[in-house]
């Protein structure tokens, strides 16, 4: 007799990123002298809850069989009364579960861009270290189907554009070191994979806080949208991540390439020229230049490029345009000049 459903489910989304490292491993290192390269290292990104507990046990069963080396980090941010004890037990489960090296680091939470951001900002800063400190091939995370339908909405709300709309990626970071398994199997699945596991979890208060936007989004918001559209929401909400995912990807390919004909001898952007651009192609264009120039991708929002575009678009002789990390586009002469100021 099989493993539980729950449990062949998790397996296999592992089992399948877990092929695409080795892969990606023997490609890279098919040219290195005759002595074996050792084989990858993958981590485990784990809070102690049912998602990221459900994806330690599925990696610490499958990565035995590929010849992978498999470890475990969990972030204690100090934001909770006893975070540094229950980091210290998800260090002993994942131990008890055979993975190692298993990190606990302890990160200071600041408070730009909101609470959830500055968390966010904190933990990826934590786990980048860990990667880098054990040369770990990829880090695994426990983000759910459900977890993308909130990312959409969120994005929605915000008014962000398509790319916004795509969510989270199954592949992102630095040399696609963010793998994320889960993304098509619901947050019940991995539940049910520890309970039949006799996996303890820990549940964290945050999610259910209402004073976090995602929490109140996922007790009120979803259940609502379910309530007054029927079953099927999140499904709906995933499948329009990926959607919008291929689209954005399109059009920043063709931004990319678009953007070397819009410059001059100089490497100054030229107006008429970026006018002649479909309006989603051009201001993918001026989001880069607006970033090399040194404003910040997460203040730089979708209002920003509006008002730089319209440089473009309504040019009335106005005045030059102060974005973040004292940024400043204007246009001179046909030129569109974008500049720390």
């Amino acid at each position: 007799m099989g493993p539980h459903p729950a449990v062949a489910a998790i397996r296999l989304a592992v089992r399948r990123v877990l092929h695409d490292l080795l892969t990606e491993h023997h490609r890279t290192t098919a040219a290195l002298p005759h002595e074996p390269p050792p084989p990858p290292l993958v981590l485990v990104a784990c809070s102690g809850g049912a998602d990221s507990m459900a994806l330690a046990s599925a990696l610490a069963f499958e990565s035995p069989k590929l010849g992978i080396r498999a470890g475990g980090v969990t972030v204690d941010h100090g934001l909770q009364p006893g975070s540094d004890v229950r980091a210290a037990e998800v260090v002993l489960r994942l131990r008890e579960l055979g993975l190692d090296p298993v990190d606990s680091v302890t990160v200071t939470v600041g408070r730009a861009g909101g609470p959830e951001a500055a968390a966010r900002d904190a933990r990826y800063t934590a786990l980048d270290t860990a990667a880098e400190r054990h040369g770990a091939a990829a880090v695994l995370l426990g983000h759910t189907r459900d977890d993308q339908a909130e990312t959409v909405l969120l994005g929605l709300a915000r008014g962000s554009g398509i790319r916004s709309l795509s969510g989270m990626a199954a592949v992102s970071g630095a040399g696609g070191r963010y793998r994320r398994p889960f993304l098509e199997l619901d947050r019940q699945t991995a539940r049910k994979a520890c309970m039949v596991q006799s996996l303890p979890v820990w549940d964290d208060p945050h999610n259910a806080d209402p004073a976090y936007t995602r929490s109140r989004l996922r007790h009120e918001g979803l259940p609502a949208l379910e309530k007054a559209l029927g079953k099927g929401v999140v499904e709906a909400l995933a499948r329009t991540a990926q959607l919008s995912r291929d689209d954005a990807d399109a059009l920043d390919a063709w931004a990319t390439q678009a953007e070397a004909s819009v410059r001059d001898a100089a490497g100054l952007l030229e107006c008429a020229k970026l006018y002649a651009l479909p309006p989603a192609v051009r201001r993918r264009i001026l989001r880069r230049a607006a970033i090399a120039a040194g404003a910040p991708a997460g203040s730089l929002f979708a209002r920003h490029i509006e008002e730089v575009d319209r440089l473009i678009t309504g040019w009335r002789g106005q005045g030059a345009i102060n974005l973040p990390g004292k940024v400043v586009a204007r246009r001179q002469g046909g030129r569109l000049v974008i500049r720390q100021g």
